[in-house]
């Protein structure tokens, strides 16, 4: 019954950012109520400016985990390993290379912001976004940073559809 409120892709991600997505967009990641959790972005959005996040994370819960890792200096924990652990910096290397040639294909051939990497990054250990590369790692990216945040969490992410209550504020969120 409630699902009949999402007949669209478009008007669950317009509700879950709080604005149209930025085109040209396409679901690349659902969450376990089948809703999107990750876009690609092209980059070049529709008006031909240069966009250097190709994978967004839109679901509202896992936004908000994310976020509450990130106010709890999650960010600078993760610049210091990748100063101090070779390994993890060189798998990090891997998925920023990964990360630049999906969106070299995403773009027809060339990469309009190949100078960059994960989350607009030109060093690939000065981590500055988690939530851009949990988006990688729900994209399928081998990113370190997030797979590991990804393992962190419930298998079941948002337990009360959060989406749900977006699109139908009266509807309420399930406990």
């Amino acid at each position: 019954m409630r699902d009949a409120l999402l007949e669209t892709d478009d008007a669950v991600l317009c509700a879950q950012l709080g604005r149209p997505a930025r085109e040209p967009w396409e679901v690349v990641a659902r969450c376990s109520h089948g809703r999107p959790s990750t876009i690609l972005t092209g980059p070049l959005l529709g008006d031909g400016a240069p966009f250097p996040t190709l994978y967004w994370l839109t679901c509202p819960w896992l936004r908000a985990y994310v976020d509450g890792l990130e106010s709890a200096g999650v960010v600078g924990e993760w610049r210091a390993r990748l100063a101090a652990e070779p390994e993890l910096a060189h798998q990090m290397d891997l998925a920023e290379a990964q990360y630049r040639q999906r969106r070299a294909v995403a773009a027809g051939g060339v990469d309009p912001c190949a100078a960059v990497g994960i989350a607009g990054q030109r060093d690939s250990s000065a981590t500055k976004c988690i939530h851009a590369h949990v988006a990688a790692a729900l994209a399928g990216i081998d990113d370190p940073i997030g797979t590991e945040v990804i393992r962190m969490i419930d298998p079941m992410w948002c337990p009360d559809q959060l989406c749900i209550a977006l699109l139908d504020p009266s509807a309420g969120r399930r406990a």
